[in-house]
């Protein structure tokens, strides 16, 4: 653009940058991560055409880890990052779904049908897990909770890096040791760790029914999203910003014994969870 007449002021001001920033970039030398991302978005330009515009993310992914032109592991995160940066994006017409059948499974699939209110303890879990974070980089963890349906009563809890089956397993084994064995139904959104082959054969193993919400309706899964509603904007909002995952553990025990023992709901006759659940609810 310099070359065809215009000048560096006219082109920085049309892209909205100073002249300074302009410079700056000129002499700037990219680092490590800068040209491992050129070098990437280079090798997944050759793969794209290689498989005609048909490769998504994670397959981009397996291919690239597979190609060992590249002396490190990339993760999928790092290729959607790239791809959407630079508008690649696999051409290749989606398969129709059968919809009605798929509604048809997704209601079979719902045991629970919405059924919140139980009359005994330990009949129907719920489970779900939620985003928190600490530090000044705002690390982030999940919080897992199994609550029973019961007048809402947390039996278990448990936070970990990232959403597994095996997060998902670990804290229903809190919750199997605690209370003496699982409920018989358990009710579940649609994420990966609550489908995976693991957690349905540790339910499957322990004798329990596996009921899911349908895709994107989280009113079948209600009291645990209200649940979650209560516990951040009554507990952990109006509490400093933790700063180590320790200090984030002490307010999320101290909030779920809040909820438990201190917490009174009108639906429970103004009686905290535990008093509901051990025997004052009459």
């Amino acid at each position: 653009m310099i070359a065809e007449g215009y000048s560096v002021r006219e082109l920085t001001k049309a892209a909205g940058v100073s002249r300074q920033a302009y410079y700056k970039w000129l002499k700037h030398d990219p680092n490590e991560r800068e040209i491992e991302e050129l070098e990437l978005l280079k090798l997944i330009k050759q793969l794209e055409n290689e498989h005609k515009q048909s490769v998504g993310y994670d397959k981009m992914t397996r291919l690239i880890n597979l190609s060992q032109q590249v002396p490190y592991k990339v993760n999928k995160k790092r290729i959607i990052r790239i791809m959407r940066k630079h508008g690649i994006k696999a051409d290749y017409r989606q398969p129709k779904h059968k919809r009605i059948q798929a509604q048809q499974t997704y209601e079979a699939e719902n045991i629970l049908k919405r059924q919140f209110d139980q009359s005994a303890a330990n009949q129907v879990w719920v489970t779900d897990t939620t985003e928190l974070t600490y530090g000044i980089r705002r690390n982030k963890v999940r919080l897992h909770v199994v609550l029973d349906l019961y007048r809402q009563y947390p039996v278990s809890w448990l936070i970990t890096p990232t959403e597994t089956a095996k997060g998902a397993i670990k804290v229903f084994e809190q919750a199997r040791v605690s209370e003496g064995g699982l409920a018989p139904l358990i009710h579940t959104d649609r994420g990966s760790a609550y489908i995976s082959k693991a957690f349905n054969q540790y339910l499957a193993i322990n004798g329990t029914c596996h009921s899911y919400s349908a895709p994107g309706t989280p009113a079948d899964n209600a009291v645990i999203e209200h649940w979650w509603a209560d516990f951040k904007a009554i507990w952990i909002a109006h509490l400093p910003k933790a700063q180590t995952l320790t200090e984030l553990e002490k307010q999320v025990e101290t909030g779920i014994t809040y909820f438990t023992e201190e917490f009174i709901s009108a639906k429970r006759n103004d009686l905290t969870a535990a008093e509901y659940r051990f025997g004052k609810a009459s």
